[in-house]
């Protein structure tokens, strides 16, 4: 390493991912957010049978072997949940919005939970306390008076099964299926991918097949920030010998290095545990080049020894291979080192591993679907297990790593802008009225009718919306030309605050507090990344009495809204159990869903690919071609041309900012960064600490971002990265995956260059 001049903020971190800087940083969650004496007893709870599920990430529970199922980054999701913080109606007769959207978005959600529900006042700017029964009448006024296809119904992974089952009917029989959702900006991918290739748009292995697994591949992804209670798994399978294989641009802290907080030796000798075996720094964009090298130099093998492929499995079970291994045959390893940044030989010995292997998992998490190729990206994976017969036995299969706790979970009880007929069938056969069947709006199809003005209104069940999406300078002020937004959340953030000509701010429980309804105390239910579905019951008193249940919010919507409706709204929210009836008759999987709901760990999904079932058109599973390699050399090669990914600091979890630390890459106090190869700042004329602008080279919009700071930093040589949400005003509206709609977040074509006046 060179010397390198000071930068303020930016160190050297040496510590593992985990361990003491783990238990440190929990310990400053509970004394910035909570009482300390209530605070070890909730966390205590989280992710317990009889207790809540973490409204962090959506990793599995493990068996229920020690006292604590969380992690730091769980730690810190509860406690900002379950702080003593308030914004009461005093704090907004005291604050206009116009001066509350000055403060950064750590700061906003950072002022505490909302207690009352509140109603933009446009001649005060100000938000005033309004009545829940005025609130509801006013907004099912507005909607009768608006054509269905011109309102947009968000919905965030946060959601419980119920609730999302509950707003996916409301919105149905209201006459829409305009579902944006949280999908659409992550794994999307997933869901229309892999139904191409097995059938379902879910991973197919639980957490028992981690510890039968003999190699695990890990593709972009970064577990220690974003799936945390995952490292428990990788440090498991790495103390038993098992390769893990990284594929990722960044030196990610822990893909390298852990101490499991509960290892008591490990926190005693301030030790720590290697993660990855071997670790590819693959350039972004270029993993679909990376993949077919591996695989290409698989096809090899077979032919050179022979007994390499399970030619058994893929005669019987897949359609699709001679097209495919043309495609291979004719891919060039020049294209395919050129687009990946990996040699050959890198690529040849991944495949020599993966030969050897008997049962492989390979996980993935946005680096590989928020791409303009994501879901040829994911196909991709799939054909790289379907080679050597990896679905269907143990310690097997695909394990897409979903970020937020339910965001699968509302997929599958019906939150999609693109319903099955079989789906809506069965609907109908139950409540008796008529379904739309057209294909509603995705997450940048309901922004681009807000800018165009053909979006009238906007309901946000949890989430941070326009935040959340791409290029805010056009999608900030398209929220002011709704004629209404209604916003269901804990806590205040910026999209609340882009006010539309009347807004609303409804206040709900969190996942830690006790759910009273007529019938009693109720539980939620949510599905993990692994298709198991469990309980959740929070203890904690909710945070004030004004406070209703997301569940119970959207019946009061509909029941405002559809007068005449066949859905007894209010009495199904008197009794969950009433809902989970009405999944059980119309989502296949959920049988007998309150007996099986009532076992401690819940029950899994059904999952056909385990099986060697295919749901696809030809019964069998596809492989698929990916014929663009040559075209991604040409782009990634392309001279003074990076590539931006935005990345979530360890202080964040999605939208949201805990604090302005970065610990594992050591950025502290500050989130105005971009990571760069060293290399790369030097071909720029560029050092460590200079400032410097960035530019979107794929837009006419001259997407721009200046007064950024350039550090060195761990990352492949031509791709850079910053943080999100900030960056997102150099990512494209209209630059997507063009199969599943999903934004190009991770692969933005930009032009680096001292900043003006520097």
């Amino acid at each position: 390493m060179t010397n390198r001049r000071e930068v303020p903020g930016i160190r050297q971190y040496d510590g593992p991912a985990g361990g003491w800087g783990a238990l440190r940083a929990t310990a400053q969650a509970i004394r910035q957010q909570m009482e300390t004496i209530k605070a070890p007893i909730t966390l205590l709870r989280t992710n317990q049978p009889d207790g809540f599920d973490c409204p962090g990430c959506a990793w599995p529970d493990k068996e229920h072997r020690s006292n604590f199922q969380f992690c730091e980054n769980g730690a810190k999701a509860v406690t900002w949940e379950a702080t003593t913080k308030r914004v009461r109606p005093e704090f907004f007769a005291d604050n206009t919005v116009s001066s509350l959207l000055q403060r950064s978005d750590f700061e906003l959600e950072d002022m505490g939970r909302l207690t009352h529900p509140m109603v933009y006042d446009r001649a005060t700017d100000k938000f005033r306390a309004v009545e829940w029964d005025e609130a509801l009448g006013r907004i099912g006024q507005i909607l009768r008076g608006l054509p269905p296809d011109q309102v947009e119904f968000y919905t965030s992974g946060r959601a419980s099964n119920e609730a999302a089952y509950l707003y996916q009917l409301f919105v149905r029989e209201y006459g829409t299926n305009n579902f944006p959702d949280c999908s659409n900006m992550c794994h999307e991918p997933t869901s229309v991918g892999l139904p191409q290739s097995i059938g379902i748009g879910k991973g197919t292995v639980s957490l028992e097949d981690f510890d039968a697994c003999d190699l695990i591949i890990s593709i972009g992804h970064n577990p220690g920030t974003n799936h945390p209670r995952m490292m428990g798994t990788l440090h498991e399978a790495s103390r038993r010998d098992v390769p893990i294989i990284v594929f990722n641009p960044l030196r990610e802290r822990a893909l390298e290095r852990f101490a499991d907080p509960q290892n008591w030796l490990e926190m005693a000798t301030y030790g720590s545990t290697r993660i990855a075996s071997t670790y590819f720094q693959v350039n972004a964009g270029g993993d679909a080049a990376a993949l077919k090298g591996v695989m290409k130099a698989l096809l090899a093998l077979e032919a050179e020894q022979g007994n390499v492929l399970d030619r058994e499995f893929i005669a019987t079970h897949t359609a699709g291979f001679d097209a495919f291994a043309a495609d291979l045959a004719a891919t060039t390893w020049a294209d395919i080192e050129k687009a990946s940044g990996l040699l050959q030989a890198d690529l040849e010995q991944v495949a020599i591993a993966y030969a050897k292997a008997n049962a492989v998992i390979v996980t993935y998490g946005m680096g590989v679907t928020q791409h303009s190729k994501g879901t040829a990206n994911v196909r991709l994976i799939a054909d790289l297990l379907l080679l050597r017969g990896n679905f269907g036995k143990p310690g097997a299969g695909i394990c897409p790593l979903r970020g937020h706790s339910n965001v699968q979970g509302n997929r599958t009880v019906g939150i999609t802008e693109k319903p099955s007929e079989d789906f809506l069938a069965r609907l109908e056969g139950i409540f008796g009225f008529a379904l739309p069947r057209g294909h509603g709006h995705d997450a940048v199809n309901a922004m681009e009718a807000m800018i165009d003005g053909s979006a009238k209104a906007l309901i946000c069940l949890g989430g941070n919306f326009a935040v959340a999406l791409p290029d805010p300078g056009q999608a900030f002020p398209a929220m002011a030309k709704l004629d209404l937004s209604v916003h269901i959340g804990t806590k205040l953030n910026r999209t609340h605050l882009l006010v539309a000509k009347e807004t609303y701010l409804f206040p709900c429980l969190g996942r830690t507090e006790l759910d009273v309804q007529q019938g009693g105390p109720q539980s939620v239910t949510v599905e993990d990344s692994m298709s198991m579905v469990h309980a959740s019951a929070g203890k904690l008193a909710p945070a004030s009495e004004h406070l209703r249940s997301e569940p119970a919010i959207v019946a009061g919507i509909a029941h405002a809204t559809l007068p005449d409706s066949k859905v007894p709204w209010l009495e199904l929210v008197a009794d969950y159990d009433k809902i989970r009836d009405l999944i059980d008759k119309t989502i296949p999987g959920f049988e007998a869903f309150n007996e099986r709901i009532r076992t401690p760990g819940g029950f899994r999904l059904p999952l056909p690919p385990t099986e060697r079932k295919w749901h696809t058109p030809s019964g069998k599973a596809e492989f698929s071609v990916y014929g663009g390699v040559h075209e991604d050399a040409e782009v990634l090669g392309g001279e003074n041309v990076l590539r931006l990914i935005t990345i979530r600091s360890h202080d964040q979890y999605n939208t949201t900012i805990y604090a302005l630390d970065d610990r594992y890459r050591g950025v502290f106090g500050r989130r105005d960064v971009l990571f760069m190869n060293e290399a790369d700042l030097a071909a720029l004329g560029l050092e460590h600490g200079d400032l410097v602008d960035i530019e979107t080279l794929v837009s006419d919009r001259h997407l721009r971002l200046g007064n950024i700071t350039a550090i060195a930093y761990g990352i492949a040589r031509g791709s850079v990265a910053a943080y999100y949400p900030e960056a997102n005003v150099l990512v494209p509206l209209d630059y997507i995956d063009k199969e599943s709609g999903t934004p190009s977040y991770k692969s933005i074509p930009v032009r680096v260059t001292r900043a003006a006046g520097s």
